[in-house]
């Protein structure tokens, strides 16, 4: 015979108990995080500014597209473009939203759209935003440039808007973004199995975050590793981002 709760009780609930039985989480001071805005993110190798379709396709088509680069968009939504116009147009239309807010990434010395990256998925109620539609051509991968775009977009948003969680996600399959997460200090948290289907082809998803509380040990790793002393004069790294942090 089935039993019925109490009236006055919730089911399963046990008659008497103290409401403090009842496990909840830790309370959460503060109000809402802040929506992105278009901004300047400015750093000694790169800085990030609000995408500019006039300004930013030609270098960034001519840097994505031809031999050998249709794998860098093998993992993102969008194709390859078969021209400048069709990426023009994608793009202008993209850097109209608001969530996505796509940023430009852009050389210091030069001005030269080398990249690209996004604000999404933004709540701001739950301070919670991730981190996604990376695009890195061959002139940004392997820099100092691109692990400083990451720090900038990542202080940005723990310092300056403040959330509380930061998050990766990325096809299960891309083992590059699985080690760049876990390489910039991201955990990660489990798989989102079948979670999209992107360009016909199933997606399992790999989630991975990054906790307020745990942005400070990865900033101060982040601070030496772009110490330019960290650097030889060929410019290759004296110690990975890894090890300093797992030494702070």
């Amino acid at each position: 015979m089935s039993q019925q709760a109490a009236p006055g009780t919730r089911s399963g609930a046990v008659p008497g108990a103290a409401a403090d039985a009842v496990p909840l989480g830790v309370p959460v001071e503060g109000g809402p995080a802040r929506r992105p805005a278009p901004v300047t993110l400015e750093g000694r190798h790169v800085a990030l500014v609000p995408f500019d379709a006039g300004q930013h396709c030609a270098s960034l088509y001519a840097l994505s597209h031809g031999p050998e680069k249709e794998a860098l968009w093998a993992y993102l939504s969008a194709a390859p473009f078969p021209d400048e116009a069709a990426f023009a147009r994608h793009y202008a239309e993209a850097a109209t939203r608001a969530d996505p807010l796509l940023l430009a990434i852009v050389e210091t010395g030069t001005g030269r759209a080398v990249g690209h990256a996004t604000y999404m998925r933004m709540e701001p109620a739950h301070r919670v935003i991730e981190v996604g539609n990376i695009l890195y051509t061959p002139a940004l991968q392997r820099t100092p440039g691109a692990s400083e775009a990451m720090f900038l977009m990542a202080r940005h948003a723990f310092e300056d808007l403040g959330y509380r969680r930061y998050e990766w996600k990325c096809n299960a399959l891309n083992a590059p973004s699985r080690r760049a997460a876990e390489r910039l200090g991201f955990t990660y948290e489990g798989l989102f199995r079948q979670h999209m289907i992107v360009k016909g082809r199933n997606r399992d998803t790999a989630w991975y975050a990054l906790m307020d509380h745990e942005w400070p040990r990865a900033k101060a790793a982040f601070v030496a590793w772009l110490d330019p002393a960290n650097f030889d004069a060929e410019g290759r790294q004296t110690q990975r981002l890894e090890d300093i942090r797992a030494a702070v």
